[in-house]
């Protein structure tokens, strides 16, 4: 089962004494049995001081020391490859947080030991490059082939982020948790609060933007009860929809499988990571606003749902949960406008609409709200051709236009009104603002009417 690996790598494997007894080890050998590209290389090294590993690596290339307290070592190879080199350690919890730990790295520990320390077993695998060998102590290998998450042991409580890796990891590679692990997870539950925002964050980004199977990380929040923690989420549980227009089911059922839809769509698998990141987050919230709108009403005899304004204040929630996960605030910016809009892009007709359209959904897009919009339709039961008819006619009427990445260019700018003798102030932007109104409403078509517009509003 020799793997292919980066040549720089094995030679740096060859050379270096010290890395006879070193492994591969965790998401890299996972991502490597699974046929998946590897990004980070992770080395852990046995029976050898950290002094020497040193030496011996930075033969090869620019070593930093940052990790040292941690038994860690960053390598940057005269190619510019990042490698991380570890020895083992042992983690003792001493108080709350991720920062309450006493660590004490041992060159001695043994591979049984260091791999008990891990989380889940199909992150507990070592690979020898050197001999082409496999050391699995906890069968993750089997799980992984199998479709199963399971913790290593008992001291995977003492890190509750782990919960939260486990849904990412759920979502990456389809998995379905061991009664074990759930019940071990809910356990844990009020160990939240002890973990940084930004930890948080990190794990919610790699679902965003690595999962295949984003509803299998979604059950797993809620089969260990952490979605408690996320009421937005939580809510779309009990929220009917009407069964007309979705006989899949709830509003959670809906999430799900528009959020598994937009994980399949070429234009999202497409998109560079940070797009990804911003259309499945939209794609998870963009229902937000469902259970507190929701209502039952009666429409020539028959008992309807309906959801009126969804779209807006779920706009607002979906800023709230965004916030509460520690989302940057540039990608809020761009998804709220695709919440806002996702009902809206159907009503888009003319060229005058789309150009509105484009506008009110800044810094976002219009090739962003298809692609949502398209997981939309797909994510319930009574998709049909048409539904992706009009879509696909919407997408054409924007390129066109040439205003599918952004909202048309002002034909009238600071520039003109400074020409005209006037200075920035609250005037100044609300004449760009009439400007730029009258340019969507095709008052102003060319630079030619808008300076003559200006001349009238001036007058």
């Amino acid at each position: 089962m020799r793997f292919e690996l980066p040549e720089e790598l094995t030679t740096i494997f060859l050379k270096a004494p010290a890395l006879k007894q070193g492994y591969l080890v965790g998401g890299c050998v996972r991502d490597l049995l699974s046929n998946r590209r590897v990004i980070d290389f992770d080395v852990e090294v046995y029976g050898v001081g950290f002094d020497e590993l040193e030496s011996q690596l930075s033969k090869f290339g620019r070593t930093d020391l940052v990790g040292k307290s941690f038994g860690t070592l960053k390598l940057k190879t005269r190619s510019g490859m990042a490698l991380d080199f570890s020895l083992p350690r042992r983690d003792s919890k001493m108080g709350p947080g991720h920062k309450g730990f006493n660590i004490k790295v041992d060159p001695f520990l043994t591979k049984m030991d260091a791999c008990a320390r891990r989380d889940f077993t199909i992150n507990a695998i070592l690979y020898h490059p050197l001999e082409d060998r496999i050391y699995d102590p906890f069968d993750g290998k089997s799980d992984l082939e199998q479709g199963i998450l399971k913790h290593v042991g008992p001291a995977f409580s003492e890190d509750p982020l782990r919960v939260l890796r486990g849904m990412q990891l759920a979502g990456r590679f389809n998995l379905k948790a061991e009664d074990k692990t759930i019940n071990l997870c809910q356990s844990i539950k009020h160990q939240i609060s002890e973990l940084p925002k930004e930890r948080v964050w990190q794990e919610w980004a790699k679902w965003a933007q690595l999962s295949l199977y984003p509803s299998a990380g979604l059950n797993f929040l809620n089969q260990t009860k952490w979605i408690d923690h996320y009421p937005w989420l939580k809510q779309l549980i009990q929220t009917p929809q009407d069964p007309i227009w979705h006989p899949e089911g709830n509003v959670w059922i809906h999430t799900l499988l528009v959020c598994d839809a937009m994980a399949r769509i070429n234009e999202f698998q497409d998109s560079n990571a940070k797009d990804r990141l911003e259309l499945m987050f939209a794609a998870l919230t963009h229902d937000f606003g469902k259970p507190a709108t929701t209502e039952k009403v009666d429409k020539n005899g028959h008992e309807r749902i309906v959801s009126p304004k969804h779209d807006k204040v779920g706009t607002r929630l979906a800023g709230e949960f965004l916030n509460f996960i520690d989302c940057p605030k540039h990608h809020v910016n761009k998804i709220q406008p695709l919440v806002a809009e996702h009902m809206n892009g159907r009503m888009a007709k003319s060229n005058k609409a789309i150009q509105k359209l484009a506008h009110r959904l800044r810094p976002s897009s219009i090739s962003s709200l298809c692609i949502l919009m398209k997981a939309d339709n797909i994510g319930r039961s009574s998709l049909n051709k048409i539904d992706l008819e009009w879509l696909e006619e919407l997408h054409a009427r924007a390129l066109d236009l040439a205003i599918d990445k952004a909202p048309p260019p002002a034909l009238l700018t600071g520039k003109d009104l400074i020409a005209k003798g006037l200075s920035p102030s609250p005037l100044f932007g609300q004449i760009l603002r009439q400007a730029y109104e009258a340019q969507l409403e095709e008052k102003i078509i060319d630079r030619k009417s808008a300076q003559n517009w200006l001349v009238k509003r001036l007058s």
